[in-house]
């Protein structure tokens, strides 16, 4: 579990920014899914084959519901003005892929999981497909 966890945070948290589009978000949504797995299979990760696996689909799922509420939050409060991105934002993503995330943010929310899980993740076909919990022809 240690290992895992100190050699795959910070790609998951990575991963998970690209999803929820916040950093501190992003980080609980990592949290969470490494609590979860540890609180089901224990710190030897016991009945699991990939464990890796197993906890980036926590956490494209835990991202999955994150947006989700925040869609419905959406739909019954008024929109505020979006703050300006906190400094430490700008450690993870530099100023040249500010135009990529604009783009992510345009598309609907399984391209954008495809595209991150496929590009930024190098996941194969068959793996966004399982993480993603679709046939692989529908990724």
């Amino acid at each position: 579990m240690d290992d895992l966890y100190h050699h795959r945070r910070l790609e998951l948290v990575r991963l998970a920014v690209l999803l929820v589009d916040d950093i501190p978000t992003a980080e609980d949504v990592v949290q969470d899914a490494f609590a979860a797995l540890y609180r089901r299979h224990g710190a030897q990760l016991t009945g699991l084959d990939d464990p890796e696996a197993y906890v980036r689909r926590s956490v494209v799922n835990a991202a999955r519901s994150v947006l989700r509420r925040r869609r419905t939050m959406r739909a019954h409060v008024p929109p505020r003005p979006r703050p300006a991105p906190p400094p430490e934002e700008h450690v993870l993503l530099k100023e040249e892929h500010e135009e990529v995330l604009g783009a992510l943010r345009r598309l609907t929310t399984r391209q954008r999981e495809v595209l991150v899980l496929r590009y930024w993740s190098n996941l194969s076909e068959a793996q966004i497909a399982e993480t993603l919990q679709l046939s692989r022809g529908a990724s």
